[in-house]
């Protein structure tokens, strides 16, 4: 079925059941599993502290995925991207590793919020051309 999983984090919590979600797929179909992390890219952002907070961030949740997956027996390779657009940078990094399905977490934004701040889960769906598993 798919052999190649796409699995987006930004190390919180609700994203690690995405990732936990998406790495027992990938174990039970014998997939292999790219895990990406998205510094969100501001012009005057990527100077200095910003950049090296953002990407010690990235490494650390990274690293997480990588434990799960060792202990699963998942192959995982990780890729963390800077974007303005984490949507657009998760449908990237999938296109461009030949991804097959994304599995990710939704945060669940409603009323208000998630009608002024849309969700990148959702934009996800609207944009992707694979197969989207949401884990809530």
């Amino acid at each position: 079925m798919f052999k190649h999983i796409l699995v987006p984090t930004d190390g919180s919590s609700l994203a690690a059941k995405g990732v936990k979600a998406g790495l027992k797929l990938a174990a039970a179909l014998g997939a292999r599993v790219t895990a990406v992390y998205v510094i969100l890219v501001f012009p005057a952002a990527m100077y200095g502290d910003y950049k090296r907070k953002a990407q010690k961030a990235a490494k650390k949740a990274l690293a997480a995925v990588e434990i799960e997956a060792q202990i699963l027996g998942v192959p995982c390779t990780t890729r963390f991207v800077g974007d303005p657009q984490a949507w657009g940078a998760i449908l990237r990094v999938a296109r461009s590793r030949k991804c097959d399905a994304i599995v990710m977490a939704s945060h669940g934004r409603g009323g208000l919020g998630g009608l002024l701040l849309g969700s990148e889960t959702q934009r996800v769906l609207a944009h992707s051309k694979l197969p989207v598993l949401v884990v809530r």
